[in-house]
């Protein structure tokens, strides 16, 4: 069946003529055939001038209107399309990694849209957050059976950005069953993660490097891991020789698989992991006159929309200023935004004044994203959403 014609404004989609895969719904001359079509159909995209953009999906409901494939006009969108990608996706991983656990589809970086993939072994989480990728899900899951050859496959529909699309939220098994508890390696470091429940799909492989760096400076060291989660950044820092390790957060099962992973490590005697609200047990500590070597926020995303922009980068001015506070004199402070709303220079100008509210003086040693598995797309900045900032302080 011939695809319906998304058709562009005059002047408009020069994004896309560079490369871009995002068109925007003030981009595109909303049609009577248009209006009709259900969110996340099959398309084609023509500029006013007819040059032909390729297939994507559209959703008349979203601020992103259509998302390319960046394919051929009239290519099909089936199973054999799906693991055509994987495969590219999954040698690269092979690539770069010679352990089973990564970020195998990171979405518009491999050139899929809307679809994220984690691999944990031979369970593999899949995350859908468009309505366009929600209608290929079939297809998506025979693909992933194909290339990959799970024992399960679980879909993480949960995320919040599934709303925006009109979509609902639930989590359950595709193929085999939802483990809620199984172990991971990073660099050497055992871990483990909740697939059916844990924050994200269970795990934030974005931050492999970044957790190599900070446990490079850690031997000997005192380490405060705020927003720890189930420990990625502790428990490499325990790993690396730190003399002691101190993790915060609010999530008591996330506490608990942090805990599990210092004994699996045999670093239950130096890491000790405390529930709380860490803002304020960030202001607690400073005001006890309590320091620490090595900090590190790497909190949840504070600007998770446009309008937050404003409110969110106080926040992280803020965080900054705490976190400076208990930082000691020769220590190091990791700070880090996961919120693409933001941009890299306008984190770093309030992670800048943060510190400097905090009266430090201080020297920004290393700027740095995701890891390797989360491929940025050439065209789209705002895909290159991790941003991790280390500073040296005085």
């Amino acid at each position: 069946m011939k695809r319906p014609t998304i058709r562009l404004k005059p002047h408009e989609g020069r994004r896309a003529r560079a490369g871009a895969s995002w068109i925007f719904s003030n981009e595109v001359a909303i049609d009577q055939s248009a209006r009709g079509l259900p969110p996340g159909s099959l398309v084609e995209v023509e500029g006013s001038d007819g040059r032909k953009f390729g297939a994507g999906y559209y959703n008349p409901n979203s601020l992103i209107a259509v998302r390319l494939f960046e394919t051929l006009p009239g290519a099909k969108i089936d199973r054999e399309f799906f693991a055509g990608r994987m495969a590219h996706a999954l040698a690269l991983r092979s690539a770069l990694f010679d352990r089973p656990f990564y970020r195998l589809v990171h979405a518009e970086g491999d050139h899929l849209p809307g679809l994220s993939i984690d691999r944990y072994g031979d369970s593999f989480a899949v995350q859908v957050t468009t309505a366009g990728m929600e209608a290929q899900t079939e297809a998506i899951l025979a693909a992933l059976d194909d290339v990959a050859a799970p024992v399960n496959i679980i879909l993480r529909s949960d995320s919040p950005a599934r709303k925006l699309e009109g979509l609902s939220s639930f989590v359950r098994a595709a193929k085999g069953e939802v483990p809620s508890h199984l172990g991971l390696e990073e660099n050497g470091t055992r871990y483990f993660a909740d697939l059916s429940g844990g924050q994200k799909t269970g795990w934030y492989f974005d931050q492999r490097d970044n957790r190599v760096f900070m446990a490079s400076l850690a031997r000997g060291k005192s380490v405060l891991d705020v927003f720890c989660h189930s420990g990625g950044f502790a428990l490499s820092a325990a790993r690396g020789g730190a003399r002691e390790v101190n993790g915060l957060d609010s999530s008591a099962p996330a506490l608990a698989l942090a805990e599990e992973g210092a004994t699996a490590n045999a670093a239950d005697g130096i890491c000790r992991f405390v529930k709380a609200d860490a803002v304020e047990e960030l202001q607690r500590l400073a005001s006890a006159g309590e320091s620490f070597d090595i900090v590190i926020c790497d909190p949840p995303p504070f600007v998770k929309s446009r309008k937050d922009l404003e409110s969110g980068s106080r926040a992280y001015r803020k965080l900054a200023r705490l976190a400076s506070r208990v930082t000691s004199a020769g220590g190091f402070v990791m700070l880090a935004s996961c919120s693409h709303n933001i941009d890299r220079n306008r984190f770093q100008t309030e992670c800048a004044a943060g510190i400097a509210r905090a009266e430090r003086r201080a020297s920004l040693i290393r700027q740095s994203g995701a890891g390797p598995d989360h491929p940025v797309h050439p065209a789209l900045p705002e895909t290159a959403y991790l941003k991790s900032l280390v500073y040296a302080l005085e």
